[in-house]
């Protein structure tokens, strides 16, 4: 597929100088001039060499080259007993990214490893199209290591709506799923509830995790099966949402919580970034990285798998954050 896509890629930018060199060469005849081919010919040797470069690069290096990226949050209400607690964020594995290279996700879950978090959260699209693609992978998985083990939550992708035709089909995958994640590989899912952690002061900071909820505002229209209201119900302190689609931070957290801090991905920075931009900006306000607004941050992870097997510049991406009072 990925072959099939680069030649019909390749095809249309090679067509396009020849288009804009035919229209000109009309217009010229109709003048009475004469336009010359040479120049639009290298044109179009030169973006499909181009194009074809730089998705070999995003297939065979891009898509591995793997960043680690570091995060101090600081916030007046993290209990003295989590100062330097560390949470390393991941997301959407999507995990038939790794079959032709299955050694990859063992490379990444020792650098998730490594940074000995204290909790680990997933922000969801464990798959892409089925829990058939997770099932290689489950002893790979079982080994990531965290003092408070794994917390997830389901994105658009694991409610396989890109997979089942009918509504029961698909619902009755999604469970699946759910209890793969919970019975095979012992993680907390959090499906609209929250999980505690406290200390051996009694003090505690509270993780709300909900389903996929999405905004059309911005972005594009998945599924919404969020309930952050009952999700959040009898939460106090310092909290921290776990939610799939960044477009609920300013759809639905911001203006309605106080929640301090919220860990998402889905734009998968359209997997593109040049020079800081991304096409996903165009569909999203907030696309990667770091947000602030009223006293709320939001962090959007770049994500560890891939929808297309390539990465330009949007590089694969374990967040590790350390809390401070």
């Amino acid at each position: 597929m990925m072959i099939a896509f680069c030649l019909v890629c390749g095809l249309a930018l090679a067509l396009l100088p020849h288009l804009i060199w035919f229209l000109g060469w009309v217009i010229a005849r109709i003048a009475g001039g004469h336009l010359p081919y040479h120049c639009f010919g290298w044109s179009a040797l030169g973006l499909v060499l181009v194009f074809w470069g730089s998705m070999a690069y995003g297939y065979f290096i891009g898509r591995w080259n793997l960043e680690v990226t570091h995060l101090d949050y600081i916030h007046k209400d993290i209990p003295e007993a989590f100062e330097g607690f560390k949470i390393v964020h991941i997301s959407d594995l999507h995990l038939s990214t790794f079959d032709d290279s299955p050694e990859r996700l063992d490379e990444f879950v020792e650098m998730i490893n490594s940074q000995d978090p204290d909790l680990i959260c997933f922000t969801g699209d464990l798959v892409t199209i089925g829990k058939q693609e997770a099932e290689p992978y489950t002893q790979t998985l079982r080994k990531m290591r965290a003092t408070h083990g794994v917390m997830s939550v389901l994105g658009n992708h694991d409610f396989m709506i890109y997979g089942f035709k009918d509504t029961l089909s698909r619902d009755s995958a999604m469970e699946e799923l759910a209890a793969y994640q919970r019975e095979e590989l012992g993680w907390r899912l959090l499906r609209n509830e929250h999980a505690v952690i406290g200390a051996d002061d009694g003090s505690r900071i509270t993780f709300i995790g909900v389903d996929n909820a999405n905004f059309a505002s911005q972005g594009f229209k998945t599924i919404h099966r969020g309930d952050l209201q009952a999700a959040s119900s009898g939460t106090d302190g310092f909290r921290v949402l776990l939610s799939h689609d960044p477009s609920h931070w300013s759809g639905e957290v911001v203006p309605h919580t106080d929640i301090p801090l919220t860990l998402a991905w889905h734009t998968h920075c359209a997997q593109v970034k040049l020079f800081g931009w991304t096409p996903a900006s165009v569909s999203f306000e907030e696309t990667h990285g770091r947000y602030d607004r009223d006293g709320q941050t939001l962090y959007i992870n770049i994500g560890l798998g891939c929808t297309a097997p390539f990465r330009i510049g949007a590089r694969p991406e374990i967040t590790v954050i350390r809390l401070g009072s």
